[in-house]
């Protein structure tokens, strides 16, 4: 029974002390200390006065202090956990904080002056609370009166000397209380000593009843710029004092009372434009505690500007303060995908178990999805979080929903789609990689509309070659390398040709003298120079391989030995020959003309169609982009799709017959029209663009076009005056045809494209187009002869389209001799 009564009740409280903070019991009647709950990690801060060691009168004052802090409660004063009183302490738990004058030796940079306005704006809105709402003076606003939490927030502490507004004495004058330690004192207002400057004053007078702590906020805000303030007439000096705060705190340390502002004022006026409060830490701050109550498009504006200034803001207040509060809006608000971009920037501030547990669960979430918008976020900005990723949860929670954008009917998804395995190959699994992601490779590269998409699809299978198990990448490789090279696109044929240089290192001797180098020399001889040159490069490239090979057979080893090897070092290879191809298959992906051009949005009818997505303006070279241009395209599309990947597997790389290509690619198509002939006028400098991008590791940029071949141009022009005279009278008109005739050799990349003068294009390169999907296996590589359909009507209107381009031959020749020479580079009017 004794033992009940002379147990420790200390024990009882469900804090420990772990250190003392040294310095701060020099300006309080409290000791500082960190703590920790007992059971946990979770930091607190401990307020400790020891009773036996104080007097009468500041027992009274830690009592009421304790009153105090468990009765107010406002953000922005100091939050009150828990405490423990007996005959030997005083314990106070509050949130873990540390005193704004030990912190404010940590600020610089140009931060600061953001932080500053945010910190005195919230000790200026407690004062507030106090003076209006409470009816309270504080009678003690200092630096080491305000504490900083974690997230950078200022709190309002030392509540030792509040007093009611109605505590005047009877000669109706405001009672300043004597603090203690005497080195308080400095910062009591100049009419503690001069009691008549505040005679005949009431409590109705907000701006005398508010004096004594506007006189130090005014304290508050010459320490926050200039450090501790030392002595009272170093008040004086301004130089530190921000002009636009300058008027406003010379009137807070005015020797007048009555001329002092209250501090609901003080927030109207600062916050006004161009006024102290008014930055954009303040209104990011302020904006996110009422998010609640914001209707959506103020939302959508604040978070598209949100992302550029998170860098100007100090970075305790991004990861505390304004992450959590964005993984609360996203959960919480319904505010959608937009949130995404600045969620992720910050989490890179967070260490791996704090990201694991706060972001980690979102991005699953996330990915899970059936939103378009935010299936397209999460793929752009994938590369910010996919090293916190474990590749148990990128296996089994991740990559089932990635791969559905494989065949979605929108080409920005399946682009971005593609582009996103590049970051998750290395921690792909064995089918995931190596199957799954390399059937749906072969269905994109052979029948995917778009050739822009068919052209990452080579650059990202370059890419993660050194992740692929090394049988399915000798098997793989090859095929599907010569098969991009006999693409009708022409930026699809050089990321061929450069995947295969940058990929050397995999092939055996024996396959670059029988596959690659056959494969490679009818690419000498295409209509686009920039898939030449390219070409030729990587021939000689191979030659001098083999070359080395006969001249010393003991090199043969080491050339093939990351063959074989599952990692192999790919540094090596970037020092050997073909270096220069790998630092363009590192480069960025191709990126199309629609990147900077802005799109219609799409309809429902365009969804049931994608070959349709392509504007034959732009998109007959590539629609494909790598922003969210058409995001707004993406909320309105159906999530159906009747494409499946089931019967495309890796082993079908060389079997497979890939079917048709995208018919709008191709001019010989019903659906291309004159403006599709147009577009192919781009194609020559198309591909420039191409080889300019990958070589010098930068993005692509738009395609802009550029002035043609001049002998191509005068043959345009003499053979648009015949073609006009005969159907159009229109100069514009006259362009737009010989645009056509011009371009024929550009659209195919086997044999010339024939006119039958109508503006229709023989559908022969069409038809080269699927031969070559079944050829893969084929060792010979002769030129392939036009194939007809065996029909006697397709021979007739190809006779027919023969005997038109002989007479209008005739008939260009003839106006030729009538109008005379025509000098070089002239044109047409």
């Amino acid at each position: 029974m004794w033992s009940f009564f002379s147990r420790d009740t200390s024990k009882d409280f469900p804090y420990e002390i772990v250190e003392n903070v040294a310095g701060f019991e020099e300006k309080s009647i409290w000791s500082l200390k960190k703590g920790k709950r007992k059971g946990t990690d979770e930091q607190v801060s401990i307020f400790a006065f020891e009773i036996k060691n104080g007097t009468e009168s500041k027992l009274e004052l830690a009592k009421a202090s304790l009153k105090r802090i468990k009765t107010l409660r406002h953000p922005s004063i100091l939050q009150f956990l828990d405490s423990f009183e007996n005959d030997k302490v005083i314990y106070v738990a509050t949130e873990y904080v540390e005193t704004l004058g030990f912190h404010l030796d940590k600020l610089d940079g140009n931060k600061k002056d953001l932080y500053l306005a945010w910190g005195i704006f919230q000790i200026t809105r407690a004062l507030s609370f106090l003076n209006n709402d409470g009816n309270m003076r504080h009678n003690n606003v200092s630096i080491w009166s305000v504490f900083v939490n974690s997230s950078g927030e200022w709190k309002l502490g030392g509540l030792e000397y509040v007093q009611s507004i109605d505590m005047n004495n009877q000669s109706n004058q405001v009672i300043i209380p004597v603090k203690i330690p005497p080195t308080l004192e400095i910062y009591d207002p100049p009419e503690k000593s001069d009691p008549s400057k505040v005679k005949n004053t009431t409590k109705w007078n907000c701006s005398t009843s508010s004096s004594t702590d506007m006189w130090g906020l005014g304290c508050l805000i010459w320490e926050s710029f200039n450090g501790p303030l030392k002595m009272r007439n170093n008040l004086k000096d301004i130089e530190n004092i921000p002009k636009t705060l300058a008027p406003l705190y010379c009137e807070l340390v005015g020797a007048n009372p009555s001329n002092r502002p209250n501090p609901a004022d003080i927030i109207t006026r600062c916050r006004k434009p161009n006024g102290f409060f008014k930055n954009e830490l303040v209104d990011t701050l302020l904006f996110l505690e009422e998010i609640q109550i914001k209707d959506k498009a103020e939302k959508n504006r604040f978070f598209n500007a949100l992302t550029q200034q998170l860098d100007n803001f100090p970075d305790n207040v991004c990861r505390y303060k304004i992450l959590p509060q964005l993984i609360n809006a996203y959960e919480y608000s319904g505010i959608g995908s937009i949130v995404l971009a600045p969620m992720f920037k910050l989490g890179r501030l967070l260490d791996e178990g704090e990201y694991q547990k706060k972001i980690v669960p979102c991005v699953v979430k996330l990915f899970s999805s059936t939103d378009r918008v935010t299936r397209s976020r999460l793929l752009q900005q994938l590369e910010l979080f996919i090293h916190h990723l474990t590749p148990a949860v990128i296996n089994d929670q991740i990559f089932p929903n990635v791969a559905h954008g494989f065949l979605d009917t929108n080409a920005t998804i399946r682009e971005q789609t593609v582009k996103a395995i590049i970051h998750l190959a290395p921690k792909l699994n064995y089918n995931n990689l190596n199957v799954e992601v390399l059937r749906h490779f072969a269905r994109l590269q052979s029948r995917d509309d778009q050739g822009g998409i068919r052209t990452n699809t080579t650059v990202c299978l370059g890419k993660i070659a050194q992740h692929l198990h090394p049988q399915v990448r000798q098997r793989v490789l090859v095929s599907a390398f010569i098969r991009a090279m006999r693409d009708p696109f022409p930026p699809s044929r050089v990321a061929g040709i450069l995947a295969l240089a940058a990929t050397q290192q995999y092939f055996l001797l024996s396959e670059v003298a029988n596959r690659i180098l056959p494969a490679l020399c009818p690419l000498t001889a295409d209509p686009e120079k920039s898939v030449r040159d390219p070409a030729f490069k990587t021939i000689r490239g191979f030659l001098g391989k083999l070359e080395r090979v006969s001249e010393d057979p003991t090199l043969r080893e080491s050339m093939e030995a990351d063959v074989h090897t599952a990692t192999p070092t790919i540094g090596n290879a970037a020092a050997t020959w073909a270096g220069w191809a790998v630092s363009a298959v590192s480069a960025k992906f191709y990126r199309s003309q629609s990147d900077t051009r802005p799109r219609p949005p799409l309809t429902g009818k365009n969804l049931s169609k994608p070959a349709s997505l392509e504007q034959p303006s732009s998109s007959s070279i590539s629609t494909t982009t790598s922003s969210v241009t058409s995001m707004t395209s993406l909320e309105h599309e159906s999530n159906d799709t009747s494409v499946s990947a089931s019967d495309y597997g890796a082993e079908n790389w060389d079997q497979e017959n890939w079917g048709e290509m995208d018919t709008s690619q191709d001019p010989s198509s019903p659906m291309a029209g004159p403006s599709t002939l147009s577009a192919n006028l781009n194609a020559n400098s198309i591909v420039n663009e191409v080889r300019d991008g990958w070589d010098n590791d930068c993005d692509w940029g738009s395609l802009e076009e550029e002035p043609i071949n001049e002998e191509l141009e005068e043959k345009a022009n003499n053979h648009d005056g015949n073609h006009a005279s005969a159907s159009r009278s229109n100069s514009n008109s006259q362009s737009h045809s010989s645009s056509g005739v011009c371009n024929n050799n550009t659209v195919n990349n086997i044999s010339p494209i024939k006119n039958n003068g109508d503006g229709d294009i023989n559908s022969s390169a069409n038809s080269n187009w699927d031969n070559y999907g079944t050829a893969w296996n084929d060792d010979e590589f002769e030129p392939i002869e036009e194939t007809g359909t065996g029909t006697s009507k397709f021979d007739e209107a190809r006779r027919k389209r023969e005997e038109k381009k002989i007479q209008r031959q005739r008939e260009l020749e003839a106006r030729r001799a009538t109008r005379g020479p025509m000098k070089l580079g002239a044109k047409k009017l």
